[in-house]
């Protein structure tokens, strides 16, 4: 494989960043904290704030429609640090390794919040061994929408066919394809490593 650029997704594959650190204390109840999860603080809401929406905005939204609810919704961005469960040690030090070896560019693209990535900024130092990371809320769009793999590519001078991506998430690692990005699905820092090595781009 003619690869030249390696483009990592974040959470989930160097990140590990779940709700349940922090829903599991506020919502023992386990039925009552998927209803929560499923209706109130949902998927489809969060990721409204990873194309640019405000998380006083959000919050609000959904403290007016839930107020029984107002200090569980609150929870969700006041203690947002605690949802971070730190560095996926496997695919950090995959990376270093694919840093060191100086073959792969290294750029990331990220469904993230503004607000919220510059924490996760100043708390990972492998965050800067990226030449470029693209953050979805900083640029008003998300994955998998096409626009957002397009800035990238514009941005950093992409060749798209000499590009990959990884992410967790397959429509997500899958949608670059339209552009010619190689989609990977991450499932493990093993795995990553082993098509890297089949590609002859690691050592």
């Amino acid at each position: 494989m003619a690869i030249h650029t390696l483009i990592f997704d974040l959470g989930g594959v160097l990140i590990d960043w779940n709700p349940e650190y922090v829903f599991r204390e506020l919502i023992p109840d386990a039925s009552r904290r998927q209803y929560f999860f499923d209706h109130i603080c949902t998927h489809d809401w969060n990721v409204e704030q990873d194309a640019g929406r405000s998380l006083a905005e959000a919050t609000e939204l959904l403290v007016a429609q839930w107020p029984d609810w107002e200090p569980e919704i609150r929870a969700y961005y006041d203690r947002w640090e605690d949802m971070l469960g730190g560095p996926i040690p496997e695919t950090v030090e995959l990376l270093r390794q694919i840093r060191d070896e100086g073959r792969l560019r290294l750029l990331a693209l990220t469904n993230w919040s503004a607000e919220t990535f510059p924490v996760a900024l100043g708390k990972y130092d492998f965050l800067h061994w990226f030449e470029g990371i693209v953050v979805s809320g900083e640029e008003k769009t998300r994955k998998p929408f096409p626009e957002i793999y397009q800035i990238l590519l514009d941005r950093y001078q992409v060749e798209p066919g000499k590009a990959a991506f990884t992410d967790d998430n397959l429509t997500n690692a899958k949608a670059g394809e339209s552009l010619g990005i190689r989609g990977i699905h991450f499932q493990g820092a093993d795995a990553l490593r082993q098509t890297l090595l089949d590609w002859k781009v690691l050592g």
